[in-house]
């Protein structure tokens, strides 16, 4: 089992954090050997497709860059020009070639761990001088895995490349005997068989490789109970300072609710143990909003508060009770609601006219229509307080 610095197994699985903060590190598994097994097997296969070409295009560029008019020679800069343009010529005629060698040095990093750059991994580290922890290394799981993979290259490559060489002896030895451009087309597709011989034996050592550096990756980024526990801990927030967070939000959005009682229409009661209060704006609203609701001590706070500042207070069960079970702070009342309302509105309107001009009382509206399933079989829940 790995163990950490203070000797406590590391037993847990890496979470999703600790490995995109290890890849951001540069922290990835990596295998030299899929790499050289992708670059092998890429120029054997490009020399195979392109290896004809190429040996035509650099025969007839050598045979036109020795070919030169006997007055040219004595022209320095035509002399100059000519080598740019030969050299050019040359680049450009193997950079097919090249971009396939190219392609198949990223295609192994982007299977194994995806493509990362970190600055971080190019900084020297005097831990990694030492000569302990190089000695550790070469004694170690790491360095028995490299020495199991060096006697298998050893093995398969040498043993693959002497009987290609044996098999093929007669036919290397008869490339001397070609012109240029033959032979160059000759050697080109010996040596992409050849290559593409070879990296067979090396991909059983890549396919063995791979997977190992995966699994030796996600061992040394292995976490103690605890280390997950304090990432967990961190990630989610201590709970007693998310409780004052969400103490302190509460308090403010009370306040604020508190803050918009003396602004509105009227306060609608159960009596004791609900209150709603509306405001309407027939310029800037479609229909009436609620701006405070509350129940037991919320719901006297906000009658209080109303009767300092000299809100109409008005009782009626089943509407207080339906306005604070379906509608949410800010919302507009639903639609069901509105003949009811309207009337209670129509009443604290003419309330106060008949108060300013010390007319005789209105009669508060009877039957309010408030459908049942709105209002009924409900009773205070903590819940629903916007003070709790």
């Amino acid at each position: 089992m790995a163990e950490n610095q203070d000797g406590t197994e590391k037993t847990e699985e890496p979470t999703a954090k600790k490995i995109a903060d290890a890849k951001k590190k540069g922290e990835v598994p990596r295998s030299r050997e899929l790499n050289t097994t992708m670059v092998l097997l890429a120029g054997s296969l490009g020399l195979l497709m392109l290896g004809s070409k190429i040996g035509s295009d650099l025969a007839d560029l050598i045979r036109s860059s020795l070919t030169i008019e006997r007055q040219l020679m004595f022209e320095p800069l035509v002399m100059v020009k000519s080598a740019v343009g030969i050299i050019s010529d040359a680049f450009s005629t193997l950079i097919p070639f090249m971009i396939i060698l190219l392609a198949s040095v990223f295609i192994s990093p982007i299977v194994m761990g995806g493509f990362t750059f970190s600055f971080s991994k190019m900084k020297p580290k005097p831990s990694n001088m030492s000569p302990l922890k190089g000695i550790k290394k070469l004694f170690g799981t790491q360095g028995l895995m490299e020495l199991v993979k060096s006697i298998l290259k050893v093995i398969l490559v040498g043993g693959t490349g002497a009987a290609l060489i044996i098999a093929s002896f007669d036919d290397v030895m008869r490339i001397a005997h070609y012109d240029f451009a033959t032979a160059y087309v000759s050697a080109s597709s010996l040596l992409g068989w050849f290559l593409l011989a070879v990296c067979s034996t090396v991909i059983l050592i890549a396919v063995i490789d791979a997977p190992y550096q995966l699994w030796q990756h996600k061992k040394q980024l292995r976490m103690t109970k605890q280390e997950v526990k304090e990432e967990r801990k961190n990630m989610e927030g201590n709970a007693e300072i998310k409780g004052k967070i969400r103490s302190l939000q509460m308090e403010a959005a009370m306040r604020h609710m508190m803050e918009e009682v003396p602004k509105a229409d009227v306060v609608i009661t159960n009596p004791t143990h609900f209150a709603v209060a509306l405001k309407y704006d027939d310029g800037k609203m479609g229909a009436p909003r609620l701006v405070a609701k509350g129940a037991e001590l919320v719901a006297a706070r906000i009658r209080e508060i109303a009767a300092d500042n000299n809100v109409p207070l008005v009782e009626a069960p089943p509407l207080a009770r339906a306005i604070f079970y379906t509608t949410e702070l800010e919302d507009e009342i639903p639609a069901r609601l509105y003949l009811a309302v309207a009337q209670v509105l129509a009443y604290v309107y003419q309330l106060r006219k008949a108060t300013k001009r010390g007319y005789k009382k209105p009669e508060f509206p009877k039957d309010l229509d408030v459908p049942d399933e709105m209002w009924k079989g409900r009773g205070p829940d903590k819940k629903d307080n916007p003070a709790t």
